[in-house]
């Protein structure tokens, strides 16, 4: 089973998705966490470019095919084989955040966008989306927050540095993939305590898995 979770800087994936493995290994499931961009060795390199504020100047385009780049990587190296050992993949942000962020936020055509997924990943798509939904206000502060007190790394705040409008046009365009696809996405309301967010997640993904 393939599970990705979404939603914008400082929404909390990194802390849930990582406290979801053990809600897996608690079921008897084996379970690996992953991210995007970074989750192979090639991709580490690769998300060294795309979060590197000092790669200020990369136009969308090229940000778009640096991120397509590394989830033809990961997706064959990772997910993949992974999957065909029957583990449950959980991973950090996938397709959808290429949507939101380098379409609705960047601009750029999302039928291309599309078609690049279709082309290099034959649509392939998880059986659960979860988004972490969260004013930019809150999630930028948060986001600012690890940063400054060395909880995330300073070379990695390049989106973090993008005006607020861009990260409300990311926000919107996650709730309007979740509306979309209302069979795949479901919608957590992480404005509040971690504790409170897992036990929502929890119960979506247990609701999901005993159908």
């Amino acid at each position: 089973m393939f599970i990705t979770l979404e939603g914008i800087e400082g929404c909390g994936k990194t802390t849930q998705i990582n406290r979801l493995s053990t809600f897996f290994e608690n079921r008897g499931q084996s379970c690996v966490v992953t991210r995007e961009p970074g989750g192979t060795a090639i991709g580490k390199e690769i998300r060294s470019i795309l979060l590197n504020p000092s790669s200020k100047d990369l136009v969308p385009r090229a940000e778009l095919l640096l991120y397509m780049a590394d989830r033809a990587q990961h997706i064959a190296a990772l997910v993949k084989p992974r999957l065909a050992e029957n583990k449950v993949v959980l991973c950090d942000r996938y397709f959808d955040a290429t949507v939101v962020y380098q379409g609705y936020a960047r601009g750029l055509d999302t039928r291309f966008i599309y078609e690049l997924h279709r082309l290099v990943l034959e649509d392939f798509k998880p059986d659960i989306t979860i988004l972490l939904d969260l004013s930019p206000h809150i999630g930028l502060a948060r986001a600012w927050k690890q940063l400054e007190n060395g909880a995330r790394s300073g070379t990695e705040s390049r989106f973090e540095e993008e005006t607020l409008s861009f990260h409300e046009k990311v926000r919107a365009g996650y709730l309007e993939l979740a509306r979309l696809e209302p069979e795949r996405f479901r919608t957590i309301d992480a404005s509040r305590d971690e504790e409170q967010v897992q036990a929502d997640i929890r119960k979506v993904l247990r609701e999901f898995l005993d159908k």
